[in-house]
């Protein structure tokens, strides 16, 4: 679907199962190269018991760099398969900050699933046509994140059909990414996030984009964005949404409106979904997420998150309702 891409690179589809932004600290984001294909096998990773209870400090090696990530455990959990959520932080953030600021610990004691949260190289993702180390280090994000989802799969019991990703500004470009270019997720949510790669002819997959229409790092009109790291020209969400519609089979979106929070939902084939939430007044941010420190917020330009709804529930309630199809 040419109206959501930018001009077109070679595609990478992995065959693995496994924005810009502000968060807690500054702003940041990454870049489009066609990633390389690597071997899952070639991976290494301590070992952890499995099902642990607790959060994990994990490394893996891709292509030759060493990479971390963390891993939350719920206590308790027995030898059925559960869900898994990746979580991707923002520009300048961590797999520490993810952690700490978003929540998804709780939700998943609550519902019983594991949280994956990887680190970006140099606080950032190569997620498209912008910004950051990752990008100028032509990082292969597509084959670690990948690669980090089969690691955890080979070591926890996942329900494959139940295996998510969500990130917040460059993290959520970086999940958009992951929907063009490989099947290994059953649903994807982006907050703050936007279109960054080409995605010509993408496998289905169930979507929810969250975005403040008062964001000036991501302008959801697709416009050039004015924070720290300034975003270039990039698809309007709403075309991004409706591309995802058309390529999921998707019904008329029903709308609704709830003082600041507006839901366009569609009913999609085979179970998936597709939804657009926007936040009037909200700028780039996670909605219902701790607080910044004042100092460092007037310091860094952060914009407080929105008190209107809560981006965790809302992104848990959409995965827990898109598996993938049988």
């Amino acid at each position: 679907m040419r109206d959501i891409t930018v001009p077109s690179t070679r595609r990478f589809r992995s065959s693995v199962r496994a924005v810009v932004g502000v968060v807690a600290v500054a702003t940041v984001v990454g870049c489009a190269v066609s990633p390389k294909v690597v071997d899952p096998s070639s991976t290494t990773l301590p070992g952890v018991p499995t099902n642990r209870p607790g959060s994990h400090a994990e490394t893996i090696t891709v292509g030759n760099v060493e990479r971390t990530f963390s891993t939350y455990v719920p206590a308790g959990l027995g030898a059925a398969p559960v869900p898994m959520v990746v979580m991707l932080h923002g520009g300048f953030g961590s797999a520490r900050q993810a952690e700490s600021a978003y929540g998804w610990d709780a939700m998943a004691d609550a519902h019983r699933f594991i949280v994956v949260y990887p680190n970006g190289i140099g606080r950032s993702w190569n997620a498209g046509t912008c910004c950051g180390p990752a990008m100028k280090r032509n990082v292969d994000d597509v084959a670690f994140i990948t690669q980090v989802v089969a690691s955890v799969e080979r070591r926890h019991p996942i329900d494959r059909k139940r295996v998510f990703v969500t990130g917040m500004s460059n993290g959520a470009m970086m999940a958009e990414r992951l929907a063009c270019e490989t099947t290994v997720f059953a649903a994807v949510a982006s907050v703050a996030g936007a279109q960054m790669v080409p995605c010509d002819a993408p496998s289905p997959v169930s979507m929810l984009h969250i975005h403040g229409l008062a964001d000036h790092n991501v302008p959801f009109d697709g416009s050039q964005g004015t924070g720290r790291a300034t975003v270039p020209v990039h698809p309007p969400v709403t075309r991004t949404i409706d591309a995802w519609r058309r390529i999921d089979g998707c019904s008329a979106p029903v709308v609704t409106v709830e003082g600041v929070v507006t839901r366009s939902v569609s009913t999609c084939e085979n179970g998936r979904g597709v939804e657009l939430v926007t936040v009037a007044g909200a700028g780039h941010q996670w909605p219902g997420s701790k607080k910044s420190r004042p100092i460092a917020a007037k310091a860094l330009g952060i914009d407080q998150p929105s008190t209107a709804m809560n981006a965790t529930d809302e992104i848990w309630s959409f995965f827990e309702a898109h598996p993938a199809p049988a």
